[in-house]
């Protein structure tokens, strides 16, 4: 479990807590003992307490998400909008939030829906599955593909670029070698989407690739470079983050049958669900902020050029924000969690995660209402975006 190492040097460690497949309380030991610290292994400041977190999120003219780290994800340039700040961020949101309102995303639902049914086929009848590979993973990445108007035979390819990118060290153990490969898999993506670029302006569609080809930005097109520097943001957080998040709250309800037969009694209760467990679980665990000036929080001193980090899981078990934070509670009001950020750069696809989540949990529930984690098998997480990379599960079959 991770732990205070010194309070009165206000060093943490939070890269244990980020890592397990129970963080909630080293998020709290953190938040009681150093809400506002140095990462012991590094020095950098680390924010964590739900008010200071807020504060940081809404002022990106201190805390800027315009940093250099485009070696370190295999781009070239910055992915827009997510690694921009306003004002030059703010025309490519209200160029794209219309194309993610919740009234668009709802004309999704009904394709959500059916893949989901159909997935659930493939297995059903088996009794068991696994539930990241054969549901969390191929789910919202069909989403992505339907949104975008990407050809749905080569979901593996998109897979294996955004692993490439998230995670590179499934496919080399060494750092070197793994970095190199996030570069050459960056490359791969932007001659993807620059091959898409041409074919949709040949060959429009009605979707999202279309739109991003043919839509105006102060009287232009947006450029070639725009167009892929939008899209690898999205092929990284449209194919990542819903499955971390329903591999997770999957993996609750396994470890938590109370709360499962709540659901499966109550199917009111499931937007409810969607939002505590995002609060609970926060997949994104944290988010990294450049300093652009000095400043002290708590009586700790920052220096303009630091990176700073946002830690989320904290932030959304703060008793300070929730009441009876340690409680998972479906009915719970006022749920401002930060599971999505805050702020200028609050996720730009919250509309279409949630209703990702809420038609995954609603089929899934309606369709296995009773299942466990196999017996003799742990579910394996993995660190940093808190993933269930395997969650096998068993449910009667009624035969």
């Amino acid at each position: 479990m991770s732990k205070v190492v010194d309070p009165e040097k206000r060093e943490i460690n939070f890269v244990e807590a980020s890592a397990s497949a129970c963080p909630q309380a080293a998020y709290r030991e953190i938040l009681s003992g150093c809400p506002v610290g140095r990462f012991a292994l590094t020095g950098a400041p680390v924010i964590s307490r739900y008010e200071d977190v807020v504060w940081a999120l809404r002022h990106p003219e201190i805390f800027s998400s315009a940093m250099d780290l485009q070696i370190a994800l295999g781009t070239e340039r910055p992915m827009i909008p997510q690694q921009i700040d306003p004002p030059e961020q703010t025309k490519y949101r209200k160029l794209l939030d219309p194309r993610f309102s919740k009234k668009r995303m709802m004309e999704l639902e009904p394709a959500v829906r059916a893949d989901a049914n159909g997935l659930i086929d493939r297995f059903f009848d088996k009794g068991e599955c696994e539930f990241d590979r054969d549901f969390a993973i191929p789910l919202p990445c069909n989403a992505f593909l339907h949104l975008m108007g990407l050809p749905p035979e080569e979901l593996d390819t998109f897979l294996r670029m955004k692993d490439g990118i998230i995670r590179p060290h499934l496919t080399h153990e060494d750092m070197e070698a793994a970095q190199q490969y996030r570069i050459q898999t960056g490359k791969e993506i932007y001659a993807y989407f620059r091959d898409m670029i041409v074919l949709r302006r040949k060959e429009p569609k009605d979707d999202l690739m279309t739109y991003l080809v043919t839509c105006e930005l102060q009287g232009r097109k947006l450029s070639e470079n725009e167009i892929v520097d939008i899209c690898f943001l999205f092929i990284l957080a449209g194919l990542d983050t819903v499955t971390a998040t329903l591999g997770c709250n999957v993996a609750y309800l396994a470890a938590n049958p109370e709360q499962r037969r709540k659901l499966v009694a109550d199917r009111g209760q499931i937007e409810g669900a969607v939002e505590e467990l995002l609060r609970w679980e926060t997949p994104v665990t944290a988010v990294p902020r450049l300093l652009k000036q000095d400043v002290t929080l708590n009586g700790l001193e920052m220096k303009e050029g630091e990176l700073v980090t946002l830690l989320l899981g904290a932030s959304n078990v703060d008793d300070e924000e929730f009441e009876s934070a340690e409680d998972v509670d479906f009915a719970r009001e006022r749920n401002r969690h930060l599971a999505f950020g805050g702020g200028a750069h609050r996720c730009l696809g919250s509309h279409l995660a949630r209703m990702e989540l809420r038609v995954a949990m609603e089929v899934w529930h309606e369709r296995i209402p009773d299942y466990e984690v196999k017996p003799g098998e742990t579910p394996v997480y993995s660190p940093g975006i808190r993933e269930v990379q395997y969650l096998p599960l068993v449910w009667p079959t009624g035969s």
